[in-house]
Order: structure tokens, then C-alpha cells, then sequence
């Protein structure tokens, strides 16, 4: 239909387009951030919601308790690991030292060094006692750390066996919430649906059209974006029967709307030429007419050839002769393209009548303009 168009009008239709796009978007963007505050109106679910809170702040705090006992007991292991490498490292230094004085002694066989090799030895054997106890040190720390680790591993378990228990019960709660969300966002989005049809079968061609289109994009964008992305799936029953409804709802209204058009199409070729050309508004024809169709019927019909001067499907007349010059024109244009005359039958342009300016009101005592005083 554009090619019917003056230029004017095409860039006018653009930007009223342009309109209606920007309108949605604005649409667009409220209703999204409706939507996004729809999950608001419920509480935040954790797990701490689902299982004895009591056992669960206890078994948490042995777990926390296990845990500090645990880093504890890794400290003063290493506390101790150090000791016992530090009472090995004298003991190995001081049976050296012994060993050398004994090789002395076994070489001098001297009688009065025998008091000093009683006490080295005894040295010896104290550093070797402070030895064996610090290896005792450790081997308790080594035990109190496994203790501590096996205690915070009972306790993470009978923990873990909580938190399951509470995911379990606030899984079944969270499908409930996100059918509710649904539900609020089901309850927002069908109304406008509504809205957007009645809209799209009353207002599509009014004059605010571009507003309707505006939200009838807007009310599109909300249900397939904002509501079928989170339609409950059980499987996928729920979503295949909604899409199996949809599909025969507008498969119904096509087929609804095909038959009446084929109808009307029926009711007008059976009316006269004269009455079906007055039906016709102007731009349709034209537009019609460049697409190589019937204006009538909207077959196809070979325009150019120049024996056709109706068309064979419904016999609505394409061409006729200008009554001035007689030039073959086309029936549907309004001045001949020859001579300029008016055309007889062609579809009467839209009139426009003047808008008349309101008489402003004569003050009293006043005498009206054109009047005769």
C-alpha cells in the first residue's frame, strides 16, 4: 500500500510507527520492572525455615565448637612437632659430643675421667628422657587432633542430614512460591491480552493507532517473555496443552476470519460494478493495482496487457476510456493521465471539509457584523 502513498504521508506513517515502537518500549519497560517485583511479595525461603531450629542452631554450634577444637589441636601439635625436633636435635648433638670424649678416653686410658663420663652419661640419658616425652606430646596432640576431626565430621554429618531433610521440605515450598509468582503474573498479563484483542479487532485503524499497536506489542512482549518463560512444566504436560490451547484458539479465529472474508468477497461480487467500485477506497485500489491484482477480488490479473479491460475472476472493470480524449485509462484513476480531465466512476476522494471558526458572541447593545442597522 506505500507505493499509493504520497511521500509526505509515507514519512508520516514512519514516524507514527517510530511511536508506537517507543511507546511499547516504555510499556515494555514498566511492566518488566512490575514483574521483577512480583517475587517480593512472598518470603525469602531457606532451609533453616524447614527443619528443627533448635537441633539444628546445636548440631551447628558442636559443629563450630569441632571445628576450633580441631585448629586448636593442629596448633599445639605443631607446637609440639617442634619441641620433639628440637629435643632430638640436642640429644643427637649431645651423644655426639659423648661419643667423641669417649674416643679421647679409650686413647688416654686416663683413670681420672671416669667421674666425667658417669655424668655425660647421665646428661645423655636426660636429654634422651626430655626426648621421649616430647615425642609423647605429640603423639597426644596427634590424638586429640584426630578426635577433634572425627567430632566436627559427626557433627558436619548430622548436619548435612538436617540441611537434606530441609532442602527436601523447601523444594516442594519453592515450586509452591514460583506457582504463586505465575499466578500473580498470569493474573497481570491476561488482562491485557483482553485489552490488546479488543484492541487489535475495534482500534487498529483508528485514528490513535499507533498508541494501539504500541500496546498491543507491549501486551505480546508480556506474555511470551515475561509469562511463558516461567510457565510451570510437570514434566512438560502443562506447557504442551497451553501451547495445543493457543494453538487452537488462533487457529479457530483464523479460520473464523478466512470464512467471513471469503463471505463478504462472495456478497460483493455479486453486487454491481458501480456499487463495488464506491466500496473500494482509493488507496486500497491502487495498492492492489501495483501488486498486479484485482482490485476486486484481489486475483491475480494481467495488467498489462492491453486487451483486458475487466478482470476474468469477478468482472469489476480495470480499464476504461477518458469521455474528453478517449485514452485508455485505468477505471480506478480520478483524472485521466492524457488530458487532465475528471474522471466518471473512478472512488471519490475523502472530502475535508473547512473547519468554520465559532461566531464570537455580540455584547448587548452591541449590532452584529453584517447586519443591517
Amino acid at each position: 500500500m506505500s507505493k499509493s502513498l504520497r511521500l509526505s504521508e509515507k514519512w508520516f506513517r514512519r514516524g507514527l510507527w517510530l511511536v508506537a515502537f517507543v511507546f511499547a518500549g516504555f510499556l515494555i519497560g514498566l511492566g518488566g520492572t512490575i514483574v521483577g517485583d512480583l517475587p517480593q511479595v512472598e518470603k525469602r525461603l531457606v532451609v533453616e525455615d524447614f527443619v528443627d531450629r533448635a537441633a539444628y542452631d546445636r548440631v551447628r554450634e558442636e559443629v563450630r565448637a569441632s571445628r576450633k577444637a580441631e585448629e586448636d589441636a593442629e596448633t599445639a601439635l605443631q607446637q609440639a612437632q617442634l619441641q620433639r625436633s628440637k629435643a632430638r636435635s640436642e640429644s643427637a648433638a649431645e651423644r655426639e659430643t659423648f661419643n667423641n670424649w669417649l674416643a679421647t678416653r679409650s686413647a688416654t686410658q686416663r683413670a681420672d675421667q671416669d667421674p666425667e663420663v658417669i655424668a655425660r652419661t647421665q646428661r645423655l640419658d636426660v636429654l634422651k628422657l626430655a626426648e621421649r616425652k616430647t615425642q609423647q606430646a605429640v603423639e597426644a596432640q596427634q590424638q586429640a587432633a584426630l578426635d577433634a576431626r572425627q567430632a566436627a565430621s559427626a557433627a558436619q554429618q548430622r548436619q548435612s542430614e538436617m540441611e537434606r531433610e530441609g532442602y527436601a521440605g523447601m523444594a516442594v515450598e519453592q515450586r509452591k512460591l514460583e506457582l504463586r509468582v505465575f499466578l500473580y503474573r498470569l493474573a497481570l498479563t491476561l488482562p491485557l491480552l483482553a485489552i490488546a484483542g479488543w484492541l487489535f479487532v475495534k482500534k487498529r485503524k483508528g485514528t490513535y493507532w499507533p498508541f494501539v499497536w504500541g500496546f498491543i506489542f507491549f501486551a505480546l512482549f508480556a506474555f511470551f517473555v515475561e509469562l511463558v518463560p516461567y510457565l510451570p512444566s510437570y514434566g512438560g504436560y502443562v506447557r504442551y496443552v497451553v501451547g495445543i490451547g493457543i494453538t487452537v484458539l488462533v487457529g479457530r479465529y483464523a479460520i473464523v476470519a478466512l470464512n467471513r472474508y471469503l463471505e463478504r468477497q462472495k456478497l460483493a461480487e455479486a453486487l454491481p460494478d458501480q456499487e463495488r467500485r464506491k466500496e473500494l477506497s482509493y488507496d486500497v485500489a491502487l495498492a492492489r493495482l501495483a501488486k498486479s491484482v484485482c482490485p476486486g477480488c484481489e486475483r491475480p490479473v494481467d495488467l498489462k496487457n492491453e486487451k483486458i479491460d475487466f478482470c476474468p475472476h469477478c468482472g469489476i472493470g480495470l480499464f476504461d476510456h477518458c469521455g474528453v480524449c478517449t485514452t485508455r485509462k485505468s477505471a480506478f484513476a480520478r483524472f485521466c493521465h492524457a488530458c487532465g480531465a475528471t474522471a466518471a466512476g473512478a472512488p471519490a476522494a475523502p472530502q475535508v471539509l473547512p473547519v468554520i471558526p465559532p461566531t464570537p458572541p455580540v455584547p448587548p447593545g452591541a449590532v452584529a457584523p453584517g447586519s443591517v442597522s
